[in-house]
């Protein structure tokens, strides 16, 4: 596969144009709301990648996942479910509308085959397993959040993108009518059928798909549907946008928290799992699903950490969590009477 194509594009003269008119770009980049270092204070790259050579236990199972094989493309029409398929991947049907996020189904989150590969068990959904989707929704342009051999697979079964600014620069790219495109800035909103309005609300985070960093908008969702409102996060390290998510578009019937991929090095773009209860109880989301683990290795912790820990706190601070297995049906319309079991304690 060619790497210069699956690499993208530099956004072109009439997007930079526009961009240099919004006050979160600057100098040729998107900021952050608040100043975002990428490691934490004295800490250097280079220690950082001395650090991730240290070997640390259970980064990667030791036996395959488990995983349920949903048929997506004969669920019921008025079912509301919500499917995760590992990291930050998932699908939701709602409201008769079927919407599916970041999906990275070519088996790795790198350009280079081989690397950071998928775990066993953790792989299973591939594109042909998708069932026509009304929206394919982009959180930003990290490898495994786009991912190319996906999307491209994904083409002819997808009716519109929605994404952050710079990034449909790449699906034009890669060849996709601009007609289908929906690229908008944090703060604005948009309706995209009867009953269902989307917004795009910040992130604290970061773009690149190799060395050139935030040419293009990293974001978060509020998906506003005839009978939910939910919150889907994207990549973040914890700030006041949470809370200002929560006073503007609150109470969420479920909220999706990125929760993996997390150092103590780099706190300012990935949450600690003790932030996430924080930031739940600040966007005022009644129940959340953790997602951004159990597929990749991509930090110096053990594979189930996440999981292990973010459910912890949250049946310390008696929040509501939602924990199904890769493939399981979450019923979005039960929410608060399905008891989910603690499925990694098995693998460990």
């Amino acid at each position: 596969m060619n790497l210069v194509k699956q690499l993208g594009q530099f956004p072109d003269e009439k997007r930079k144009e526009y961009f240099s008119t919004l006050s979160n770009y600057n100098n040729g980049k998107f900021q952050n709301i608040l100043i975002t270092p990428a490691l934490l204070e004295g800490e250097s790259m280079t220690k950082a990648l001395l650090g991730s050579l240290c070997k640390i236990e259970n980064t990667s199972p030791g036996t395959a996942l488990p995983f349920v094989v949903t048929d997506l493309k004969n669920l019921q029409p008025d079912e509301n479910v919500l499917v995760w398929f590992g990291h930050s991947s998932y699908f939701i049907q709602i409201d008769g509308k079927k919407f599916l996020i970041d999906p990275v189904f070519s088996g790795n989150a790198s350009p280079m085959p081989g690397s950071i590969k998928a775990f066993p068990g953790a792989d299973y959904y591939k594109p042909e397993h998708m069932p026509d989707i009304d929206f394919l929704i982009i959180s930003h342009d990290h490898w495994d959040h786009l991912d190319y051999k996906t999307v491209q697979a994904l083409k002819n079964k997808a009716g519109k993108v929605i994404c952050g600014l710079g990034t449909g620069q790449h699906f034009e790219y890669w060849g996709w009518s601009p007609e289908k495109i929906v690229e908008k800035n944090w703060w604005e909103s948009m309706d995209i059928a009867e009953g269902f309005r989307i917004t795009l609300t910040p992130a604290r985070h970061f773009s690149g798909r190799l060395l050139n960093r935030n040419i293009s908008l990293w974001t978060s969702f509020v998906l506003k549907t005839p009978t939910k409102n939910l919150f889907l996060g994207g990549d973040s390290g914890y700030g006041s946008h949470f809370t200002e998510i929560g006073e503007k578009y609150g109470p969420f019937d479920l909220a999706v928290m990125e929760c993996g991929q997390y150092n103590e090095k780099w706190p300012y773009i990935h949450s600690l799992p003790e932030q996430i209860i924080t930031e739940v109880k600040e966007l005022n989301a009644k129940n959340f699903i953790p997602v951004h683990n159990s597929k990749f290795k991509l930090a110096q912790h053990a594979w189930y950490e996440p999981l292990e820990q973010v459910s912890k706190y949250a049946q310390e601070h008696q929040q509501p969590i939602t924990l199904p297995v890769m493939g399981e049906k979450v019923n979005l319309d039960k929410l608060d009477t399905t008891d989910w079991k603690n499925w990694w304690e098995d693998y460990i």
